[in-house]
């Protein structure tokens, strides 16, 4: 993304079933490192999250572009570490990575493209880029999760499979 101070790059984690942005990065360099923090954050998240909400994360499919931060012997090398099976397309194939480059036009039209603090520097547009996954994750619509926000999608997802009654349902129950 081009800001006034040259140019940012933001990494999203997408979970596809969910459609939820689940981490990001940004950095001024295009490298490893950054693309790296991205990842390891939804490693902890997953893993640590609420004993009803841990995810298997042995065997995840990693889908990304063919860039040099996700084909880097470091990036690579992480994946094998943490047990994830890499799924990279080439170049100009979107197969793989259709969803990521759907959400990163979705994040330059209803964000970045609408607000000037982009273009005054990286660190401006940091807090836009908070606003926006929040937004995304909570309040935006998505019409293959039934017209639900990836939260709520998740939310209901989960209940069900705990056998947990949504709160309609259990309010009903107890009148």
């Amino acid at each position: 993304m081009p800001t006034g101070a040259g140019f940012t790059y933001v990494p999203f984690v997408i979970d596809l079933f969910s459609r939820r942005i689940l981490s990001w990065a940004t950095s001024t360099s295009h490298d490893a490192a950054f693309v790296e923090e991205a990842l390891r954050m939804v490693l902890w998240q997953r893993r640590n999250g609420s004993e009803s909400r841990k995810v298997a994360i042995q065997g995840t499919i990693h889908y990304s572009d063919a860039g040099s931060g996700h084909t880097s012997q470091r990036f690579t090398q992480t994946l094998a570490e943490e047990g994830l099976v890499p799924s990279i397309g080439t170049i100009g194939d979107a197969f793989d990575n259709a969803a990521a480059e759907t959400v990163m036009g979705l994040f330059r039209n209803e964000a970045a493209a609408r607000d000037s603090r982009f273009r005054s520097g990286p660190l401006a547009a940091e807090s836009d880029v908070v606003d926006w996954v929040h937004w995304y994750n909570t309040v935006r619509l998505h019409s293959t999760l039934g017209y639900r926000s990836p939260v709520e999608f998740e939310k209901l997802y989960y209940d069900e499979f705990n056998g947990v009654l949504p709160d309609v349902a259990a309010s009903k129950l107890a009148a």
